[in-house]
């Protein structure tokens, strides 16, 4: 994962400058652009980051950018800040999915504030994602057979229930769980359950369809 980087999208460039000398004091990493279409030709939301969007530029506006994004399935959080009041805009932006709107002149401490938690939750985020994807390459190594046998471990069942379902053996079902556990990198059943139920419901689903 790569170093934070905060995004400033703004057309006014005395407004981009105080920004990037502003987040320069905490240590953060910026890329500025003049307008939206400079960006997406730049972005490529490669690790934690926060997009600062001013919601009214020529062209493209920093709204239309952010649903558009939004629409494309790009996941950063953004902090809008604007010169004008206006009401609808921010209901729309915030329900967009919107860290903040900020008016223009705002504090500057509680932008650093908004933009720092921010980027730790894109972070965390990114972090969840990577260890999911883990899990799910770990779950696509089990066989047909042994996804029979853990989706029913999942739903409670013991062993020689699993067995009299399957018409196994208690010891080809001990097998098979024993084989699952490996492949899954876990050594008991709780810590079996705590994997694949965490997984399950991060997706909302179960690990049978995982």
């Amino acid at each position: 994962m790569t170093d934070p980087m905060v995004y400033i999208v703004d057309d006014d460039p005395d407004m981009r400058d105080s920004l990037r000398w502003l987040l320069k004091t905490v240590g953060l990493a910026t890329k500025s652009f003049s307008s939206a279409t400079e960006f997406v030709n730049e972005f490529r939301g490669d690790g934690p980051a926060c997009l600062v969007l001013d919601i009214r530029m020529p062209g493209i506006s920093g709204l239309d950018l952010f649903e558009d994004l939004v629409a494309g399935g790009v996941r950063v959080p953004v902090v809008f800040i604007t010169a004008y009041a206006d009401v609808p805009l921010a209901v729309r932006a915030m329900k967009s999915g919107a860290v903040e709107f900020l008016e223009k002149p705002f504090n500057g401490q509680v932008l650093l504030e908004k933009v720092q938690r921010a980027i730790r939750d894109d972070a965390d985020r990114l972090a969840h994602e990577v260890e999911l994807d883990r899990i799910r390459a770990r779950l696509e190594k089990l066989t047909e057979k042994e996804r029979e046998v853990l989706g029913m471990i999942w739903d409670g069942r013991p062993n020689k229930e699993i067995a009299t379902r399957l018409d196994l053996t208690p010891r080809a079902v001990e097998l098979r769980r024993a084989s699952l556990m490996r492949k899954l990198g876990v050594k008991s059943l709780p810590d079996l359950l705590r994997l694949t139920i965490g997984y399950a419901q991060a997706l909302d689903g179960s690990p049978e369809s995982a």
